[in-house]
């Protein structure tokens, strides 16, 4: 706790709250950042729970953000008239996850059945594919086959829906 003390982070209920001699601000954009006045530093993670944020939002009804002959931003209150360097969405900040990977859509309309079940077990579930016998359905079929499905095939011809059926078989051996 002495260190604690000596860094000017004293023990208190909250870790969001700020030490002594420290600020918190948002950029244009709204993120937040925060102000070390004794330092004369700023950093992104907050002194104490070492989190990023940015507000949530727009701002509220009547408020308007504007920039300083200095190039701060300050804001506008214009149902109270006042104005304020303090963003009013503080209040309202959400945390942000640097660490969270970016998801990116995997596969595409040049995706085949095959790369999209890679690596899948479907042992144990029932499957029916309508137009099964030609095309997209064939294909699919016989992806879902290849993963262990329990595949019926519904085609309007019963002889082209048995032929796929000797296809599907001979390409993977099962004969």
């Amino acid at each position: 706790m002495a260190a604690l003390k000596y860094a000017g982070l004293e023990d208190t209920d909250s870790e969001e709250e700020l030490p002594p001699g420290w600020e918190e601000r948002t950029t244009k954009d709204g993120w937040v950042y925060y102000a070390n006045h004794l330092e004369e530093k700023t950093q992104w993670e907050h002194p104490k729970s070492g989190k990023r944020k940015r507000v949530a939002g727009d701002l509220p009804y009547g408020w308007e953000q504007e920039t300083d002959e200095n190039g701060q931003v300050y804001f506008v209150d214009h149902i109270n008239k006042r104005t304020t360097y303090l963003d009013p969405r503080l209040a309202f900040t959400v945390e942000d996850n640097p660490a969270k990977p970016i998801t990116r859509q995997k596969y595409d309309g040049n995706s085949t059945a095959m790369e999209i079940l890679q690596g899948r077990d479907l042992s144990g579930k029932v499957v029916i594919i309508t137009g099964a016998n030609s095309g997209i359905g064939f294909e699919t079929a016989k992806s879902l086959a290849l993963h262990g499905a329990y595949v019926i095939l519904a085609c309007r011809s019963l002889s082209r829906g048995n032929d796929a059926v000797q296809r599907i078989l001979g390409e993977w051996n099962w004969i």
